[in-house]
């Protein structure tokens, strides 16, 4: 990891690296009835070769597909919502939480597909000291699912 900030806490994430999956590293809460382990399920998260872009990987399941068949659009936004911050830790300052959403655009290009992973793939714009500007793409494989950018808000704790 690049980041030089605060690292998350250990009593309640785990962000250690992913024995099935080399080169990519857990981004779990330990308390599975919270939203991304209750929701999303596994993720994993690595920054590319080129040390520019972080990748935050889902395996979709069938509790993810809608009545087509494909990805809801709901999981690919939850996806893209939690990159935001996967990018601020793995790219950034390294300090991913607290902060909060402020802004999410997203394109839906073509549809998600339950059979294969689901990435993010994301680049830090710009980050000043309270806020960090994020763009990209879901992709699986050369097929891209949506793009997007967001905006990110570090909070000071309180």
């Amino acid at each position: 990891m690049t980041g030089s900030g605060p690292r998350l806490r250990d009593d309640v994430f785990e962000h250690g690296p992913d024995p099935d999956n080399p080169g990519w590293r857990h981004w779990n809460l330990k308390d599975d009835t919270l939203f991304n382990g209750a929701v999303m399920g596994k993720l994993i998260t690595r920054v590319d070769e080129d040390g520019e872009h972080s990748r935050l990987r889902m395996f979709p399941e069938r509790k993810h597909e809608n009545l087509q068949g494909i990805i809801h659009g709901a999981i690919t936004l939850s996806l893209i919502d939690i990159s935001l911050f996967t990018t601020m830790h793995t790219l950034g300052s390294g300090n991913a939480g607290p902060s909060v959403t402020l802004e999410l655009s997203t394109q839906f290009i073509g549809a998600g597909y339950p059979d294969r992973p689901l990435d993010a793939v994301t680049e830090i714009v710009r980050e000043t000291g309270s806020l960090v500007f994020v763009r990209g793409q879901v992709e699986q494989g050369e097929h891209v699912v949506a793009s997007f950018s967001g905006i990110v808000k570090k909070m000071r704790p309180r």
